[in-house]
């Protein structure tokens, strides 16, 4: 367990990574002891600078939420990351390459609440009943770390890879979409490069808002009515570069886009 001045310290080396598109060895090389209740003390205290400086944290992400990728890491539950106020991009907008280290993009599905959830034994029921609408989402994500070498405390520590989203402009009541099938197909610059659907995420996204209500209550922490949740990527991560045009599109709830520059 690392001290407070430890974790001080540390958020700020990995945030100054993430502000400044820097890359850094993986945080356990100088902590193989820490914890990922270190960790997530790390990510909070990214958090709580962002904050200070008047950033707004606008939504939280999930991560590691396909079954497979869990057994490939030897972990038993995804993790999760904020979203601040910057990380925003319009869809059809460009997302500028220089801040970024070695971006790659996924398909997600995003919720937004219209009241509170709170774990522990969070359920898929209670996510739907509390669920306003889900909306199309892609994430863009980048490690902080050099060549991704890194491992899930070291991940955890640096928010989950969190630096970008983009959300579509259309919402749909999650009464009129079945989640499990949604399909999605990605294109980059005009070509099919993957294609899934929305059971890869957990069997099923609502299990990953439930999940994310499990892990904030360890903290004593809650999901508050009105966030917005991307709950996992639906594709594998997808390497982008600049000068990319990527399209995803949606069964039934449209298109995303972006250009990369």
């Amino acid at each position: 367990t690392l001290t407070r001045e430890q974790v001080l310290a540390l958020a700020e080396h990995v945030e100054n990574a993430e502000l400044q598109a820097h890359d850094i060895t993986k945080v356990t090389n100088d902590f193989p002891d820490m914890t990922f209740e270190d960790a997530y003390d790390v990510q909070w205290e990214i958090r709580r600078r962002k904050e200070a400086r008047g950033n707004k944290i606008v939504g939280m992400k999930m991560g590691l939420t396909s079954w497979a990728k869990m057994a490939q890491m030897g972990v038993e539950t995804p993790i999760y990351g904020f979203l601040a106020d910057y990380f925003s991009v319009p869809d059809g907008g460009v997302v500028n390459t220089k801040e970024l280290i070695h971006p790659k993009i996924e398909a997600e599905i995003a919720f937004v609440t219209k009241a509170p959830l709170k774990g522990p034994g969070c359920h898929i029921g209670q996510v739907l009943a509390a669920t306003d609408f889900v909306i199309p989402a892609v994430e863009v994500i980048d490690s902080r770390y050099e060549n991704f070498k890194f491992d899930l405390v070291s991940v955890v520590a640096d928010n989950a890879s969190s630096t970008r989203f983009i959300t579509g402009g259309q919402m749909a009541d999650v009464a009129d979409v079945d989640l499990k099938t949604l399909g999605v197909v990605v294109e980059k610059n005009g070509e099919v490069v993957d294609v899934g659907a929305g059971a890869a995420v957990l069997g099923h996204p609502a299990s990953s808002v439930a999940m994310l209500a499990n892990l904030l209550a360890e903290r004593g922490e809650h999901i508050p009515a009105g966030t917005f949740i991307m709950t996992g990527g639906i594709t594998a991560a997808i390497t982008v570069e600049p000068g990319d045009n990527i399209t995803v599109r949606y069964q039934g709830l449209g298109t995303v886009s972006a250009k990369f520059e």
